[in-house]
């Protein structure tokens, strides 16, 4: 049986430059749904199709990308959501956040919340699919990695731990189709209230390494954290549970 790949792309930003771009999270998505499903993989934007950066998703090789077209200012969930209940789709793609706009990451959160999927961060391969479930590796912190079996269908977010995308051509890009379906326009209230700000990145606590050789260093740059003071809570109620999440919240000074 064929599984349904579906990826979601956005518009990225060069980080220098601010100049429109295909975003590499989002690339990388493709790049993988491409190697799952070749041609028959389906890309989705949620946004305006007479977006030139589109077309370098089409470099790729795709002979098409879908748009649901809707103004700038607009919620992109409802019509992701539609849509991907009427196409049928097993396995959704999408970068871990947007390189413009709220870039809050949230999105694959909220679609799996709609459609009652499930949702994996940080993939960095799909090693197979058999009897309506996934494995798939999961990228976790120093290069390590963990194996997960999923039920099918799924969402999950490619981060720089998947393989790179492809480059794209010319030629391809402007032969693919932009293809517009008109959505229902649903304002994001959220976003019309706030005010957008550049994300500032948290300062991190740096180790003090005490070691007389280079290999020593090397170990404890790499070695696995250890666990210090924390505890595994097992066989505890919802409230307890969220009263020592808070607390480490609060002692790590994430709430004041």
């Amino acid at each position: 049986m064929t599984v349904k790949i579906v990826s979601l792309v956005s518009v990225g930003a060069h980080p220098t430059s601010g100049r429109a771009r295909r975003a590499e999270q989002d690339a990388r998505a493709v790049e993988l749904g491409l190697q799952l499903a070749g041609s028959d993989l389906q890309v989705v934007h949620a946004g305006d199709a007479n977006e030139p950066s589109l077309r370098a998703y089409l470099g790729m090789g795709l002979p098409s990308l879908q748009v649901l077209e809707q103004p700038a200012g607009a919620d992109a969930l409802p019509a992701l959501v539609d849509y991907l209940r009427e196409a049928k789709a097993q396995i959704v793609l999408s970068g871990t956040q947007a390189e413009t706009g709220e870039g809050s990451g949230m999105l694959p959160f909220l679609l799996g919340e709609q459609l009652g999927w499930p949702v994996v961060v940080g993939l960095a391969e799909v090693e197979s699919i058999d009897n309506g479930s996934a494995q798939v590796l999961q990228a976790l912190p120093r290069g390590q990695r963990r194996r997960l079996k999923v039920r099918l269908p799924m969402i999950a977010t490619v981060d720089n731990a998947a393989p790179g995308p492809r480059q794209s051509a010319y030629g391809p890009a402007q032969r693919g189709e932009l293809q517009a379906h008109e959505v229902e326009i649903v304002d994001d209230v959220l976003l019309g209230d706030a005010e957008l700000q550049p994300a500032k990145p948290r300062p991190k606590r740096l180790k003090v390494i005490k070691a007389k050789s280079g290999a020593d260093r090397m170990k404890a740059a790499t070695a696995k954290a250890s666990g210090g003071s924390g505890q595994v809570l097992k066989g505890v109620s919802a409230q307890e549970g969220a009263e020592a999440v808070l607390k480490l919240l609060i002692e790590e000074g994430v709430i004041r």
